[in-house]
């Protein structure tokens, strides 16, 4: 820009300058005149903090820093010193900020002034602290130096500065000047004034006769604001370029590098080993059952009497089958102590009683021959709550005071597969420490992750912690493993189970009505286990409807006109309302 093209672009200035001038003799007249009224705060107006004048020299070098000299002209009124804010780091995109570097902090005063200078950064700005160690008043000179990189953006044939070297101050500023010495011919300048990416443009700019420097200025700056120059220099000039961070956020926290990567396939490769073994451990057991199942499939019959596979009663086929000690297994277990006369199953009138009920009632058989689950359940049925015994229980006065003793009949069956040499250890503590180690990884590796995600890119590592003991906590439930033993009788019990599915026996001669019914009557516990009960239900009434005066079971008794055409859904309605009752607690 030419010094005449400099003078025409003044012109407008004069004019603004010239009624501020006019304007602020007004603003002084009216102060003047309301003096003798309010003279203390007059002059605590015109002592106010503010920023009398600002000039900035800032000097481009190679390596693209940029050498900043200000001098600064401070009104203090009590004050130690003053802070300044720079916007240091632009969110570009999602993952990455562009930064700018302030370094190399000094600061000087050739009048007394603070001169000790400090910078801290939080979020997008960096504060610079100049302080010193008395209260100030009056007009004080402080000169600010600093290194500024980052500030140069290469932009095709050209390189451009762009900085807001004036602003960010708490106090308003009455002049700001800025001067950029380019070390080339400056291409072109520019210059804004207001917030950051404002797009107002400063007072004043150009450059000098020689095209090396760039002049900026700007009268009054509100607090907050910023004088921002903009210098166009030749590709090369200075070599600068922008700088670039990745942002940490909670994408950049779970990207994908090589320890995540690594991490995600050590996971597979633990996740994969983590399924050998348990074929290891129960692949054998599968190998066993295929081999055996057809042997179970015909289960021993020798004439009216019955021998279930290896003699294994309902509730220990329930648990070994699931390598779990259900309500079922102990409903099972009730039915078969019926079964083999040790309890009477009597069903209550529902005319009589008014509502569905059963009475438990023990019989005179020794109990030498029950196993200890067994005579636990006996015992857990037949006491009553004082802990006296009694020789009948109505099904419905044990809902809500047998779920305590449920838990004792259920550890002992656990107990009792150890003892025949099914498991190794038991199912349940296998099932819980596999589970509670599941459950301690995962709360370790969401620590982990969360530690990772806000201080470090690598959170998909504790993801992959979070996963694995989420894994492990899920197996957990299938690492009970059967000894070859359980398995020989698992594959036997598989068998039993297709015989009973196939809901019926081949007729023979020998077999008469009654003895057909006490042989049905002796699957039905196993019916139970194995979810059949309206099938093998259906077939004990079929036998007794062959039988002549067949309206009761030895071991169930039904109410006055009831026969075993009803016995069907008797049977399913008992078995549903046990599992209820003795599983059922007693609220608050």
């Amino acid at each position: 820009m030419s010094a005449l093209a400099a003078m025409f672009r003044l012109r407008p200035v004069v004019a603004v300058v010239s009624g501020a001038l006019s304007a602020t003799a007004v603003l002084s007249a009216s102060t003047w005149v309301s003096a003798s009224a309010a003279e203390p705060a007059r002059v605590r107006v015109a002592a106010a903090e503010r920023v009398l004048k600002d000039e900035a020299v800032l000097t481009t070098g190679k390596g693209g820093v940029t050498r900043v000299r200000e001098t600064i002209l401070y009104r203090f009124d009590g004050g130690k010193g003053f802070d300044r804010t720079f916007p240091t780091r632009d969110h570009e995109s999602l993952t990455e900020d562009r930064v700018y570097k302030i370094e190399n902090l000094r600061a000087s005063s050739p009048d007394g002034g603070p001169t000790k200078v400090g910078s801290s950064s939080k979020d997008t700005t960096t504060t610079v602290s100049v302080s010193g160690g008395q209260e100030l008043t009056g007009n004080r000179t402080i000169i600010l130096e600093y290194d500024v990189r980052g500030a140069i953006t290469r932009m095709g044939a050209a390189e451009e500065l762009r900085w807001p070297v004036i602003g960010g101050w708490k106090v308003p500023v009455d002049e700001a000047r800025a001067v950029v010495d380019g070390g080339a011919a400056i291409r072109n300048v520019n210059c804004f004034t207001g917030p950051i990416g404002s797009t107002i443009g400063c007072t004043q700019y150009f450059t000098n006769h020689t095209h090396t420097q760039g002049v900026f200025a700007e009268q009054g700056l509100l607090p907050g604001e910023y004088l921002t120059v903009v210098a166009g220099l030749p590709a090369g000039t200075t070599g600068g370029h922008a700088l670039y961070e990745r942002r940490h956020t909670i994408a950049t926290a779970f990207s994908v590098n090589a320890v995540t990567g690594g991490a995600l396939v050590g996971l597979l490769v633990l996740l994969g080993g983590g399924l050998a073994a348990l074929y290891m451990l129960r692949g054998r057991n599968a190998r066993v059952v295929g081999k055996h199942a057809a042997e179970g499939d015909h289960p021993p019959l020798a004439g009216t009497e019955f021998e279930p596979p290896d003699g294994v009663r309902p509730g220990q086929i329930g648990t070994l089958i699931d390598e779990q000690a259900d309500v079922i297994d102990v409903t099972a277990t009730i039915v078969d102590l019926a079964v083999r006369g040790y309890l009477l199953i009597e069903e209550e009138d529902r005319a009589t009683s008014g509502r569905l009920d059963w009475t438990l009632r023990r019989l005179g058989r020794p109990v030498v021959e029950l196993l200890p689950y067994e005579r636990i359940l006996l015992d857990a049925l037949l006491t009553a709550p004082d802990g006296t015994g009694r020789d009948a229980v109505k099904l419905s006065e044990l809902g809500g005071t047998f779920a305590t003793k449920l838990a004792q009949v259920r550890s002992a069956m656990y107990d009792d597969v150890v003892k025949q040499g099914w498991f190794a250890r038991r199912p349940d503590t296998v099932r819980s420490r596999w589970t509670v180690a599941g459950i301690l990884i995962t709360l370790l590796g969401v620590a982990g992750t969360v530690a990772l995600a806000l201080t470090t890119e690598w959170a998909l590592a504790g993801l992959a912690v979070i996963i694995a003991g989420a894994a492990l906590a899920y197996g957990g439930q299938y690492m009970p493993a059967k000894t070859a033993r359980g398995a020989t009788v698992l594959a036997h019990t598989i068998g039993f189970r297709a015989f009973l599915e196939r809901g019926a026996i081949p007729d023979g001669a020998a077999l008469e009505s009654r003895q057909r019914i006490a042989l049905f009557s002796r699957f039905l516990p196993y019916a139970v286990v194995f979810d059949a009960v309206p099938k093998w239900a259906e077939t004990v009434k079929d036998a007794g409807e062959r039988a002549e005066g067949a309206d009761n079971l030895y071991w169930y008794e039904g109410p006055a006109e009831w026969d075993l055409s009803k016995f069907a859904e008797s049977m399913r309605t008992f078995t549903l309302a046990t599992s209820g009752s003795i599983s059922q607690s007693r609220g608050l």
